[in-house]
């Protein structure tokens, strides 16, 4: 039975549909027919509402991170807290990552997952370092951040998801350390 009510709640429910789906299927994988059909309304109420299914994917795909942790801890104990709060992050932050990921071949969402890398990852970290390479280091060290989420998440490397947790934060938050703090400068 389709949905019978008001704009606003028809809307809500298409974007929670939208929000599962891309999150579960990716971009491509994903129909305005599925969407619809979730939402329990028209395939035309979603294009009304939203205009293109990437205009949708795009209000409904929004990675954030909390960064306030990373404010706090001292700078030489801040490659160990990114990792430790990028494996602790929720099934929906990585439904998030791998939609992005998977529909990075379609302009629009390229430029989202750019400009994700970028306030997510890229900024909060140039925050907290200077010299004059910062822009450069805080830009590898996203690198090293977004390649460990594309490891695990991505290519679900199988002995790295095995790992001891604490094991990787302190490996792998040795190796952001030493882009962010190093110590030949």
């Amino acid at each position: 039975m389709l949905q019978t009510g008001s704009a606003a709640t028809t809307r809500e429910a298409i974007h929670s549909a939208a929000t599962r789906l891309f999150q579960q299927r990716g971009f491509a994988r994903t129909t305005v027919r599925q969407i619809a059909a979730e939402a329990d309304t028209d395939p035309a109420l979603v294009i009304r509402h939203f205009k293109s299914k990437e205009l949708l994917f795009l209000e409904t795909m929004h990675l954030t991170i909390d960064d306030e942790p990373l404010l706090d801890v001292p700078l030489e104990q801040l490659g160990e807290r990114l990792v430790e709060l990028l494996v602790g992050l929720d099934g929906s932050a990585r439904g998030i990552f791998l939609a992005l990921v998977r529909g990075s071949n379609e302009p629009q969402i390229q430029e989202r997952l750019q400009a994700t890398h970028e306030q997510v990852l890229v900024r909060p970290l140039r925050g907290r370092i200077s010299g004059p390479d910062s822009d450069v280091r805080a830009r590898l060290a996203a690198a090293l951040a977004a390649g460990l989420l594309h490891t695990l998440w991505v290519a679900r490397d199988e002995a790295l998801l095995r790992t001891d947790r604490a094991e990787l934060i302190s490996r792998y938050g040795a190796l952001l350390q030493a882009v962010l703090t190093p110590t030949d400068t």
